[in-house]
């Protein structure tokens, strides 16, 4: 599977999950853009970013800190070689707080988002 195609699945199986759990949702078109999808439920928005990975041989996401954008929910999504995928959802704070930054680049590590802080923790979007 090619980057851009995990990125759009990851995008497309969060869509899912929320329109399960009863939100509205609307996507965004192209690349390179900081939120990719708007979601609603009982008048509440939420912004958010989706940051996918093929399978948990993958070290974590790419990110850096200074693109992480207050308002926006961040949901890391784990496809699993095509297996359930894992959501592990972040407020801009804590997702701040979880990226290892570099000179040239940034990394969230798989492992450290790993708890019952951040595993399908949906409640967090509307907050």
């Amino acid at each position: 599977m090619e980057r851009n195609n995990t990125h759009l699945a990851g995008e497309y199986f969060v869509a899912g999950e929320l329109y399960r759990r009863g939100f509205s949702v609307g996507m965004t078109i192209g690349n390179a853009k900081a939120i990719d999808l708007f979601a609603n439920k009982n008048g509440i928005h939420s912004s958010i970013q989706v940051k996918a990975l093929r399978n948990k041989k993958s070290v974590g996401w790419p990110i850096m800190k200074d693109r992480v954008q207050d308002g926006i929910i961040y949901i890391f999504v784990n496809l699993n070689d095509q297996a359930i995928p894992d959501y592990y959802i972040c407020t801009a704070k804590e997702t701040r707080e979880k990226v290892k930054q570099y000179k040239t680049r940034g990394i969230i590590d798989i492992t450290s988002l790993r708890s019952g802080e951040f595993i399908d923790r949906w409640d967090k979007l509307g907050k």
